[in-house]
């Protein structure tokens, strides 16, 4: 199995460019010489040229995410028990993403920026009572679910979690959206088969892939992408930027966990 988490070799964004990955400064390689030459130029390109423009501008820093923490390292094997570990971090991470969106709508509001707190409303109406799914997936599985997720907070839901807190609570809260377009670009990569072989894994009858199928290729997340670029699309040059710079600069660490966190495609 291939630690090929954040390459999705059936989208051309996600093929590594190497004279952008070698680069040493992200910050240096997307900036004008000032945001107002930036919006000058994109006031030029038509909207679908625009939110290419941007979705490959987002891609390319979790592609230059994943080079700095690329290792030989595989996860392990996936087991009935690893899954309801994975369930756990579902939780976590599914529990406190609502609430932290939801401040982050209200200061982006505070700050006159309407488009950014209506995302991130609609980010919060969205993913509302996912954290359900997870539970019942562990309930599934022969577990009082509640007591799972009181007693097992696994790292890298700790570390997750804690990234989005303080992006929504930095004077910008604009690493928020960086956070949200990495996770579900992520689950993008997600594909039925993968989700059948965790459900091989299963006792028969058994269903426990409610919240992975929610958040893969199959569920939406493709849909929350697409409307996440979209939206970043129509930001300024600066902002777009800002975005774009939290998983280049900040969540390497944090994709690091998820090559623990996260089984992906299985090969035979």
């Amino acid at each position: 199995m291939r630690n090929d988490l954040l390459i999705n070799t059936e989208s051309a964004c996600f093929v590594p460019d190497e004279t952008v990955i070698k680069t040493a400064n992200y910050t240096q390689r997307h900036r004008p010489t000032s945001a107002k030459s930036g919006d000058r130029f994109a006031s030029n390109m038509s909207d679908a040229e625009k939110i290419a423009q941007t979705q490959k501008l987002l891609d390319r820093a979790i592609a230059d995410a994943w080079y700095t923490v690329k290792s030989d390292r595989r996860p392990p094997k996936l087991t009935r028990t690893r899954w309801v570990w994975q369930l756990a971090v579902s939780y976590h991470l599914t529990h406190t993403y609502p609430q932290l969106i939801e401040e982050a709508s209200r200061r982006f509001a505070a700050f006159g920026r309407n488009n950014l707190a209506q995302w991130a409303a609609q980010k919060a109406r969205e993913e509302r009572g996912h954290d359900r799914l997870a539970l019942l997936d562990i309930q599934s599985m022969g577990y009082k679910a509640e007591a799972v997720v009181e007693a097992l907070i696994p790292p890298s839901a700790t570390v997750l979690g804690n990234y989005l807190a303080q992006s929504v609570h930095t004077p910008d809260p604009i690493g928020c959206v960086g956070y949200s377009y990495t996770l579900e670009r992520i689950a993008t990569g997600i594909k039925e088969k993968h989700i059948h072989s965790v459900e091989a894994l299963l006792p028969p009858g058994i269903c426990a892939t409610r919240c992975l199928r929610v958040h893969s290729s199959i569920g939406g997340d493709v849909e929350h992408v697409k409307e996440t670029v979209e939206m970043v699309a129509e930001l300024t040059h600066e902002e777009r930027i800002g975005v774009a710079i939290s998983p280049a600069t900040k969540l390497h660490y944090c994709i690091s966990t998820l090559l623990w966190k996260m089984i992906f495609q299985r090969r035979n």
